[in-house]
């Protein structure tokens, strides 16, 4: 079998008008993974609540981080694709979740450079069902319409292997050397019902304050525990204190309860809490985008200023640095073998 990589990512609208960002939400948000409701339920709530004000806001917002070759998110990822190409003897491809380059364009150039064996990596360390099984669902089901002799080879989630993990304190170490108060990660949030449909035992997750530390079979597709993980791997690493960093959660919609504490929140309370140069660290996310340039970036430093902080600083992702980059190929090498 000849064989070939696939890099998936989010996306991005592909543009900043409003039409573009539009039709990037309406497809985002009517995937029955991210709004878990019924069909029609979700189809009213996203056309009839969110579509009629949210594409002008987040338009808005994507403009203050655009560049001159497009989303941050694509351009970056696009980059990542071609210097990993650059270390393998496989085609690589690269496909976004929503919008473009698609899934199906990148399953069509895989099938006409004869490649019927393909290994998946998920750009998303971390298993949720709104986007690490979104997307692995996504790929297969596009797969078994287009090529369905093409076998699909998925990247586990790698929320703490080691070399993620190298990768993540390496892109860090400059701002970690600085003098710093504390330490936040800000982890994607998710609804709590997604922790409790994704636990096959059905009677772990978020039943007790500390389900994350108790070993169970659900923290193989437990977000909130993987997060932790993350975390754990992170500071031992890096020498972090316990005294100095926390974990909180941003990027919620709806009124049903997301997983606590939430970004913003943390970012108006730490100043009170005598924390006044601030680092925040965004390790759901492996290229900069929307959340971490303007929600984080942005935003959540006029957030911590305005409390009183002084310093604030948001870590880059892990983006186009070498050691991720290396952390890829290894990924691929059992694969390649």
């Amino acid at each position: 079998m000849s064989k070939g990589i696939l890099l998936v990512n989010l996306g991005s609208p592909d543009s900043t008008a409003v039409p573009d960002v539009r039709k990037y939400l309406r497809e985002f948000l009517m995937d029955g993974r991210v709004l878990d409701a019924p069909w029609p339920i979700r189809f009213c709530v996203v056309h009839f609540t969110i579509l009629p004000s949210r594409p002008k806001e987040s338009a808005h917002a994507y403009e203050k981080i655009w560049t001159p070759r497009g989303s941050p998110l694509v351009v970056t990822s696009r980059n990542v694709q071609k210097k990993l190409q650059a270390l393998v003897n496989i085609p690589v491809e690269l496909a976004m979740r929503y919008q473009n380059p698609s899934i199906e364009s990148a399953i069509r150039k895989l099938n006409d450079a004869k490649i019927d064996n393909v290994f998946l990596i998920p750009l998303f360390p971390h298993y949720a069902m709104s986007s690490y099984e979104s997307a692995v669902v996504r790929v297969q089901e596009v797969a078994a319409q287009i090529v369905p002799r093409m076998k699909i080879t998925v990247q586990p989630p790698y929320y703490d292997a080691p070399d993620y993990i190298e990768a993540l304190v390496a892109c860090s170490q400059k701002d970690l050397q600085g003098n710093y108060d504390h330490l936040l990660f800000s982890f994607h949030g998710i609804p709590e019902r997604h922790l409790r449909k994704s636990d096959p035992t059905h009677c772990h997750c978020l039943a007790s304050e500390n389900c994350c530390e108790v070993p169970s079979l659900a923290h193989a597709t437990c977000y909130r525990a993987q997060c932790f993980k993350t975390v754990s791997a992170f500071v031992a690493k890096a020498n972090v204190p316990k005294t100095k960093y926390s974990v909180s959660f941003q990027s919620r919609l709806g009124k049903d309860p997301w997983l606590k504490p939430y970004t913003d929140y943390e970012l108006a309370e730490l100043p009170r809490r005598g924390v006044k140069k601030l680092l925040v660290i965004c390790p759901t996310f492996v290229s900069d985008c929307l959340e971490t340039l303007e929600e984080i970036g942005i935003r959540g430093k006029e957030t911590f200023i305005g409390a009183g902080g002084t310093d604030y600083a948001q870590i880059s992702c892990l983006n186009e640095h070498p050691l991720w980059i290396s952390a890829l190929k290894k990924m691929a090498k059992p694969f390649l073998s």
